[in-house]
This record gives C-alpha cells, sequence and structure tokens, in this order.
C-alpha cells in the first residue's frame, strides 16, 4: 500500500473511531440513566395493586435493559452500511443492539443487526446490492476501531477497485483464521446469506436445520433465538425461549454468545437439567441409556404406576374402634375402576379411590351400629373419624399409596419382580438386565425424561396445599385489616407526610411474595417449573436425542415452535435419529420445513478431504459440505503401540501447540482410554482438552489429536459417525495416533 492510501486509511480509522466513541457514549448514558431509574423505582413503596404492578414492571424492564446493555461491550459497532446516492439514506452503523439521539429527533447512532434495515449488511451482493454501494466491517478491541474491511457493491462507483482493504468473502475468512478461546464467538459480523436466511424465518412451526460439520448450525440457532426474541418480543417474552445443547461443557461453550447479542433471557438448558430439584450428573451404560430411551418406557412406567394401584387379595381386614372393617376384592376393584375413569393422574385419582372406599367402610360401620338409628350428621360424622384413624389410612395407602416420580423410578429399577411385571413383553430379560447392572447411584441425563414421564402420570395432589395457602391469605387479610383498623384510630400516628399505614401493611403483607416472582426473567421461573411451556425451543445436535427425550421436549411445545438443528451423519446414539421424518411425525406428521446449510466455514478443505471418505462409509447418499477455505496443512498420522502413545503424547501435544501459536488443542479419545490419556497430559498447558468424541460433539479447535480411531469405531453400533464427527472438530490441523488396525477410510493417511 502507498503511503498516501496508508495515510488516507489511518485518517478513516480515525473518523470511524471517533462515531464509535459517540455511540459508546451514548451506551453509557443509557446505562447511567436506566441505573438511576431502577434506584428510584425500587425506593418506591407501597400504593394501589395497580402501582405496585406498575413498579414491578418497571423494576423488570430496567434491571432487563442494564443486562442488555451491559452485555455488549465488546464489538458494539461491527458493520456500515453506505447507500447510493438515490437511496433515502445514506449511511447505517450496524452493531448489537440500537440506539437512538434524543436530541435529534431520535436520529438512529446505530442499528441493532436484527432490524429490516440491517438485512443488506448480510444478504446484499454486487449483483444485487439492494441499494448499498459500500459495505464495510469494523474491526476494533474493546472500544477502540483497529481496522476496518470494505467492499465496493455498486460496480459503477468512483472508489470501485481502490484498496480499501479486504473484499468479497474476505472478511468471513479472516474471521475463521481466528483462534479459538474456548468459548464460542458470536457470527453475527459475517453471517452468509444462506445463514440468514434461516435465522430471520418465521416464529411459527417446526423448522429442521440440517447441516454437515463447520456449516455454523450452532451459531445460526443462537442468532436465531436473539433474532425471534426482538421480532416476536410480546409473544415471547412472556413464555420465554429454551435452548436445549447436548451437554454441560457444550452449554458452557455457548454461553456468552447470545448476551453479546443483546439477549440475556433465554433458558440454556440440556434434557438432563429440565426437571427442577434433580441433578443428573450419574452415568449410564450405553446399553442402560439406549433402553431408557425407547418409546416403550412410557407404557413400562405406565405399567409401574398402575401396578402401584392395588387390590384385597381376597380381603383387607382394618381394625377400627375394637372392632374388624373389612375391605373385599369386588368393593376396592369397582373403587379403582372409577378412580381411573376419571382419567386424573395417580395422586389426584387417588383422592376418588379413598373417596369411594371410605363411603363402603362408613356404610359397614353404620350397619354394625345400627344405620336405622343414625341419621346423616352422625353418619358423616363417623366418616370424618374413619379418614382420621391412621389404621384406615395406613390400610387404604397400602392399596392405592401417595407416590413421587423419584420414588417411584427408584423402587422400579432396584427390584427385580416389579421391573418384570411393568416391563411384560415390552423389555427383553436382556434389557431388564442393562437396567438393573447399569444402574449409577445418582440420577443420570436418561433418567431425566423418564422422570418427567412419571410426573404426567403421578400428578400432584395440591388440593390441602391449595386449602392452606388460601387459609393463609385469609388470616393474613384479617390480621391486615385489623391492625389498619386499630392504628386508624390513633390519629397521632396518620400523619400526611408520613408513609400510609395501609402502605406497610399491603406491601409487607400482600406484596412481598408476588414481588419476588415479578423479579425473576421468564427463563428463571421456567428453570424452576417443571410444567413451564416455552414460546419457542431450539434444540442443537438435535438428532442425538432419544425418542423419550423428544417426549419431554414436546410438553414444553404444545404450540410447536421449534428450531431443530443438526445432521442426521453424526448422529452417535444409539437411540438417536436416523431421518427427521422418522423424528417428527408422531408429533406433527409431515407439517415441518427442511432447511439445508451446505458450506463448511470451519474445517479446511484438506482435513474435509479425510472426512469425506469416512462419510461415504456411513452412508454413500450423504454429501459431506464444501469447505471454503484451504490452509495448506495436511493431516498427519502416527502409528504407535498403546504405551508408546501414553509416553508420546505430552510432545505432540506441545508441537501441536506451537503450530496453533495461542490456540487450542483438544485430544480425542475412545471412551475406554480416557482415564489414562488425562494422567498421561495432566501437566500440559490449559488450552489443551482430554474429551471422549461424544463429549466434544458440537465444539471446535483450532488443532486436534484423534486416538486410536479403530477403538472410537468399535465402541459403538453408530461407530464410524462418531469418527466423522471427532475428524471434523479442527479449524487449522489434524492429527491420528493410530495403535491398533487402521480404519480403511484412513488408509490414504498412512
Amino acid at each position: 500500500m502507498s503511503p498516501e492510501r496508508e495515510l488516507d486509511r489511518t485518517e478513516e480509522i480515525a473518523r470511524e473511531q471517533a462515531y464509535v466513541s459517540t455511540v459508546y457514549d451514548k451506551l453509557d448514558a443509557e446505562r447511567k440513566t436506566a441505573q438511576r431509574r431502577l434506584t428510584e423505582t425500587l425506593r418506591l413503596t407501597g400504593g394501589t395493586p395497580q402501582a405496585r404492578t406498575e413498579r414491578d414492571v418497571a423494576t423488570t424492564l430496567y434491571s432487563d435493559r442494564l443486562a442488555q446493555l451491559g452485555s455488549v461491550e465488546q464489538g458494539l459497532v461491527f458493520g456500515r452500511l453506505d447507500f447510493t446516492p438515490d437511496s433515502e439514506e445514506e449511511t447505517a452503523y450496524i452493531g448489537r443492539l440500537g440506539l437512538f439521539d434524543e436530541d435529534d429527533d431520535y436520529r438512529p447512532l446505530l442499528i441493532d443487526w436484527r432490524a429490516p434495515v440491517a438485512r443488506p449488511f448480510y444478504l446484499a451482493t454486487a449483483a444485487s446490492p439492494e441499494g448499498v454501494r459500500r459495505r464495510r466491517h469494523i474491526r476494533s478491541l474493546s472500544r477502540k476501531v483497529t481496522g476496518f474491511d470494505d467492499e465496493i457493491l455498486d460496480l459503477h462507483a468512483a472508489d470501485q477497485g481502490q484498496d480499501l482493504g479486504l473484499a468479497g468473502e474476505a472478511a468471513l475468512l479472516a474471521a475463521l483464521e481466528r483462534k479459538r478461546t474456548g468459548e464460542m464467538s458470536d457470527i453475527v459480523a459475517t453471517i452468509q446469506a444462506e445463514q440468514d436466511r434461516i435465522i430471520r424465518s418465521g416464529l411459527n412451526g417446526v423448522m429442521v436445520v440440517q447441516g454437515g460439520p463447520g456449516t455454523g448450525k450452532t451459531a445460526v440457532a443462537l442468532h436465531r433465538a436473539a433474532y425471534l426474541l426482538y421480532t416476536f418480543r410480546q409473544q415471547l417474552t412472556t413464555r420465554g425461549v429454551l435452548v436445549v445443547g447436548p451437554n454441560s461443557t457444550f452449554l458452557r461453550y455457548i454461553g456468552q454468545v447470545l448476551p453479546s447479542l443483546g439477549e440475556t433471557g433465554v433458558l440454556l438448558s440440556t434434557v438432563g437439567q429440565l426437571y427442577p430439584g434433580v441433578e443428573a450428573t450419574g452415568v449410564d451404560t450405553r446399553e442402560a441409556a439406549e433402553v431408557k430411551g425407547r418409546l416403550v418406557m412410557a407404557e413400562v412406567l405406565a405399567n409401574a404406576v398402575k401396578d402401584r394401584q392395588r387390590v384385597p387379595e381376597p380381603v383387607l381386614e382394618i381394625e377400627y374402634e375394637r372392632d374388624i372393617l373389612r375391605l373385599d376384592r369386588k368393593t376396592a376393584s369397582d373403587a379403582r375402576a372409577r378412580a381411573r375413569r376419571s382419567r386424573r393422574p395417580h395422586n389426584q385419582a387417588r383422592r376418588v379411590f379413598r373417596s369411594e372406599l371410605l363411603d363402603a367402610l362408613t356404610r359397614q360401620a353404620a350397619r354394625k351400629l345400627g344405620a336405622e338409628l343414625l341419621d346423616p350428621r352422625d353418619i358423616e360424622d363417623m366418616r370424618e373419624e374413619l379418614s382420621a384413624d391412621r389404621g384406615v389410612a395406613a390400610a387404604l395407602d397400602s392399596l392405592w399409596p401417595e407416590l413421587t416420580p423419584e420414588g417411584l423410578l427408584d423402587d422400579l429399577f432396584a427390584d427385580r419382580e416389579r421391573l418384570r411385571s411393568a416391563a411384560g413383553k415390552l423389555l427383553s430379560e436382556a434389557d431388564r438386565a442393562h437396567l438393573e447392572s447399569g444402574r449409577d447411584a445418582k440420577w443420570t441425563p436418561a433418567d431425566v425424561p423418564l422422570l418427567d414421564e412419571l410426573a404426567e402420570l403421578i400428578g400432584e395432589d395440591d388440593t390441602e396445599a391449595r386449602a392452606e395457602e388460601a387459609r393463609r391469605e385469609r388470616e393474613d387479610r384479617a390480621y391486615a385489616e385489623g391492625v389498619l383498623d386499630i392504628l386508624e384510630q390513633d390519629e397521632e400516628i396518620i400523619d400526611e407526610e408520613l408513609l400510609r399505614v395501609s402502605d406497610v401493611l399491603d406491601a409487607e403483607l400482600f406484596a412481598e411474595r408476588q414481588e419476588r416472582r415479578s423479579q425473576l426473567t421468564a427463563a428463571q421461573r421456567a428453570a424452576l417449573d417443571r410444567t413451564w411451556t416455552f414460546g419457542h425451543v431450539i434444540i442443537d445436535e438435535a438428532q442425538e436425542l432419544s425418542a423419550m427425550d423428544w417426549r419431554l421436549l414436546m410438553r414444553r411445545t404444545p404450540n410447536r415452535s421449534m428450531t431443530l438443528v443438526g445432521d442426521v451423519a453424526q448422529t452417535g446414539a444409539p437411540g438417536g435419529a436416523r431421518s427427521w421424518g422418522e423424528v417428527l411425525s408422531p408429533y406433527v406428521e409431515d407439517r415441518w420445513r427442511l432447511e439445508e446449510l451446505t458450506v463448511n466455514y470451519r474445517t479446511p478443505a484438506e482435513i474435509m478431504a479425510v472426512a469425506a471418505r469416512v462419510l461415504a462409509e456411513v452412508n454413500p447418499e450423504l454429501e459431506a459440505p464444501v469447505s471454503v477455505r484451504e490452509t495448506g496443512v495436511a493431516p498427519w498420522l502416527k502409528r504407535l503401540s498403546p504405551n508408546e502413545m501414553l509416553a508420546e503424547l505430552p510432545s505432540l501435544v506441545d508441537k501441536e501447540l506451537s503450530a496453533v501459536d495461542g490456540g487450542t488443542v483438544a485430544v480425542l479419545s475412545p471412551a475406554e482410554r480416557i482415564a489414562d490419556v488425562r494422567a498421561a497430559l495432566a501437566d500440559v498447558d490449559e488450552r489443551v482438552s482430554v474429551l471422549t468424541v461424544e463429549t466434544a460433539k458440537g465444539l471446535e479447535f483450532d488443532s486436534v489429536v484423534v486416538l486410536s480411531p479403530d477403538e472410537v469405531v468399535a465402541e459403538s453400533p453408530r461407530g464410524l459417525n462418531d469418527l466423522y464427527v471427532a475428524l471434523t472438530r479442527a479449524t487449522q490441523r489434524l492429527g491420528v495416533v493410530q495403535t491398533g488396525d487402521l480404519v480403511p477410510a484412513l488408509q490414504p493417511l498412512g
């Protein structure tokens, strides 16, 4: 670049810096205003119910805005559009959220990337410029502009061909060459046209985003969440958006993306975290997880609940007031049939069952005393005494006990006879053995859909809880009214300059609980409520979900507004998807739409050529995504014995760390060897991750070293799918350490 051009570029950066500084000044001013208004709102007390509701709404509004303003500090301004002279606008700056200048008739200082006017930043091309003369990608570090890349889209513009930096897709390629940090970066500055079309699709219905490794599926899913919350805020604010990931490592990896896009109200969760109060940290055997994920488990659990609804064989004798009452099989069977016909969950139908049997026992006791001598009130008193009698209660509980999902599932897997009775012919003896032998002392992720299913079947008898809540509210109200009457009679206490007594009592006695709830976001409330239904659900790595996982998630989405992101070629779970139609037809039949991502932005062509050969063995009809770049670095293979591998791993990893210079390295090991590999690499740099293929799914690293690929393949019926996943985690370099027979698809490396 000539000195004159370099000077012009320096001056242009200075001009951009001045504008960006103005935007940050506005950001700081909005933060101060939001903080001041939040403080003022929190100081307000008392008032009418409407005033308190308005205060709660304002508190939530200012809190959310503060969180949003604080989350977009890095890269706040990342783009600029210069329009052609015949356009209504001259220039528009694009950023992570919208900011306006109130002193200049609310002139837009910064356009939110989700706004319609920002679409040309992602879609405009020289062939279809959409009124854009120049598109500028602004690079910054903290609040300092470090450079920019220009694309001249107007082929007749005077500055077309000038050396203004990178052009075309160069900004994207520069982003792809950045070192990985262990956290996922957003793609908002480099979204491509096929991605933008998916991100901005409508809210309704089920959309499947099918894409191979490195096509940006996860990033597209997260940007879609941000876009939907921005565009359909009224529909989604109260119900929220759920983003489901495959594991906690993945959630930590993506955890900063949505806040950096200006959204802080989305619930990120694994399936194993969707049952409040249960920490699913246990580990199933592969076989046990597969059985637990089968759809027939819903029938097994339904049978397990029914097995706890017993009748006497043939008569149950109950001692009551020095006498014996008898419940026969027919009476109990009739009561059970009526309870089941109510179609209520077990714990709620239990009240019907108990009521029927209490009526029968009351009639029996009345006959023994001489029913003709008793009036209706006497009989009602007798019924209440029977209901309160511990012996009677214990007898009825033995026939139809109150259950909890955790207790029932624990009993089912711990008791061979109960499991055999519930499973019948639905599970083979080998299946039942897997459930028994694969049992972990802790709950596992595969248990959570079963617990959720049981919660639906069992229900919760909240009659007494609701009655107790109503009683407490009546007592609180009566107490408050009584104290208020006393205080208002004392004229010395009532002073116009003091807070009114009714304000204090209302705030303390009635609004406190509601105030705590109102300050929770929709995502926070949803995390505490198993029955919460979301406005939209986004599922990443959706191909890995079991049939029971789908039942749980469909209960969370009765409106069937969903975005499913995945790749059936990467299915590794034994019960995972073989086709999207097979998964979705039970819930939406054919009412779903498919979008495909075909361009690989992550994996270099040299690595993708190796992975494509594995994919061809998985399914010759599947096509690998096309890589957009080459690195000139060929994947390497090294043959070692298992002992040699453990001894040489530290030096191999050090070489990879040096090669990526500040980037990240992942060592992907067969599950059987993971403990030994971690021990061998215990003292290496923190930028090195030692993972199984399963835990690496959805992640990316600058360099990847795959150990013993033949063992990776042998570990699972879908081992080739797992190997395909392992080979496509790298953004720069790939190495393979072979300790056994070489997988045929990897022969060219050897």
